[in-house]
């Protein structure tokens, strides 16, 4: 079982997590202000400071294409619920390289599961460039709904009635639930012989990345981020995620409040733990960059700077100029910079540079590939260049960790139903002594 963090000079913690900036704290202080920060996101959202244990197994593998492996895992996550994963890596028998593998966790955006087409491209894709690659089903999606769907949205569903304690209590959980989520991820390469435990890195999508932001200010294991269509963590008032009608993001961000200035204290923490990339298209509505421009960005990396005393580690952004939302990360710009953090075990920046480019929408086409009509526009996700050729779309029934009979069996540790029915019996915040 790993801890998430590390658990730090308790005795002052109480007396430094109002304090704001560096200035005039020393290492110890600021360390210890720190960790009270991750101990009041952790209780507000039940995020456990013991994980649970992974219990991980391998179901099956097959091969998506060659040189790559495709192993149907699950992994225990919070509430005693299981996650389904495909976790990608390169097949030692048609590819060759020495040392370890780097390690890479893809979060996928709302509707999104590892049937996307975005997680099974970056498994392919990154495998061939040498690393190890974990995608897995948000709750409510793909087999963890109950009916087996993709961009079912289940999980929009309130427990209890929005704007009563117990509907807030519930989403906050269920953001809990995606920590954790993602969070065992992490462990399961971290408990991989194959893989470079320092060398670990998490890509994020939408939802994807507003749960990353957040796992990557608790989990001081994760070496490197980026963020795609996200990192809009705004104030109190009308902020994007403040006032957001989803149970998955506006009890988390209103959970916060006791942060203070919520995006500073998120990317200062971040920064704590080590670089990422903030990645937006500055006609994205989803993230409503028209009041989140480069502006933003810089007025609250200055703010995480002041925070934190340094501007070591802190994030950097990339804004394409007409461009809206997207998985950003698969292009030569995010391909790069991950090279630089984690260092592929096969490629290298010459390599990637000099790679040739996918055409997503045309490839979508070509390939049987479902991307929704809207996303498929070339100011989104279709107007993508991704690095790479040759990858098929893999087919759905591939992508099943599960055989039927398994997950009939085990429905109620998997679905969002099953997790509703287990969140109904554990009892409020007081009866569990939050």
């Amino acid at each position: 079982m790993r801890r998430v963090g590390w658990v730090g000079v308790v005795l002052v913690v109480g007396l430094l997590v109002g304090v704001g900036t560096a200035q005039g704290l020393t290492a110890k202080e600021r360390a210890a202000r720190d960790e009270g920060w991750r101990r009041e996101i952790r209780r507000a959202l039940y995020v456990p400071d013991q994980l649970p244990a992974l219990e991980a197994k391998t179901w099956s593998t097959f091969s998506p294409v060659e040189g790559v492996l495709a192993e149907r895992v699950t992994y225990r996550t919070a509430d005693g619920m299981l996650v389904p994963a495909i976790v990608y890596r390169p097949d030692p028998k048609v590819l060759h390289w020495k040392g370890k593998l780097p390690g890479i966790v893809v979060v996928n955006g709302h509707g999104s599961d590892k049937f996307g087409w975005y997680a099974f491209y970056s498994g392919m894709m990154f495998a061939k460039a040498g690393a190890m690659v974990v995608t897995y089903d948000m709750i409510g999606e793909g087999e963890r709904n109950g009916e087996k769907k993709s961009k079912a949205g289940s999980h929009d569903a309130w427990v209890a009635p929005a704007g009563t304690a117990e509907g807030e209590d519930a989403g906050r959980r269920l953001a809990g639930l995606m920590q954790v989520d993602l969070m065992q991820a992490v462990s399961y390469l971290d408990a991989r012989p194959e893989v470079d435990a320092k060398r670990i890195a998490v890509v994020a999508y939408s939802l994807g990345a507003f749960v990353t932001g957040i796992t990557g200010a608790l989990d001081t294991s994760i070496h490197a981020v980026v963020l795609s269509g996200g990192g809009v963590y705004d104030e109190v008032g009308p902020g994007y995620f403040e006032n957001n009608k989803l149970p998955c993001q506006g009890p988390p961000m209103r959970a916060m409040r006791g942060l203070g200035d919520r995006a500073a204290v998120l990317f200062a923490l971040n920064a704590d733990r080590g670089p990422m990339l903030v990645m937006n298209g500055s006609d994205d509505t989803v993230m409503d960059m028209a009041n989140h421009p480069p502006e933003w960005f810089a007025a609250v990396r200055g703010r995480a700077v002041e925070l934190r005393g340094t501007e070591k580690d802190m994030f950097t952004t990339i804004v394409y100029p007409g461009i809206s939302h997207r998985t950003s990360w698969v292009d030569r710009d995010g391909v790069l910079w991950l090279s630089k953090q984690i260092h592929f075990a096969i490629w290298t920046e010459k390599d990637i540079n000099a790679a040739p480019v996918t055409h997503v929408s045309e490839w979508a086409k070509a390939n049987g590939v479902d991307i929704s009509r809207n996303y498929m526009l070339e100011s989104r996700e279709g107007g993508l260049n991704a690095v790479g050729v040759g990858f098929p779309g893999v087919k759905r029934e591939d992508l099943m960790v599960l055989p039927e009979e398994d997950w009939v069996r085990m429905k109620g540790e998997l679905t969002f139903e099953g997790w509703v029915a287990r969140v109904r019996g554990l009892g409020s915040r007081a009866q569990l002594g939050f």
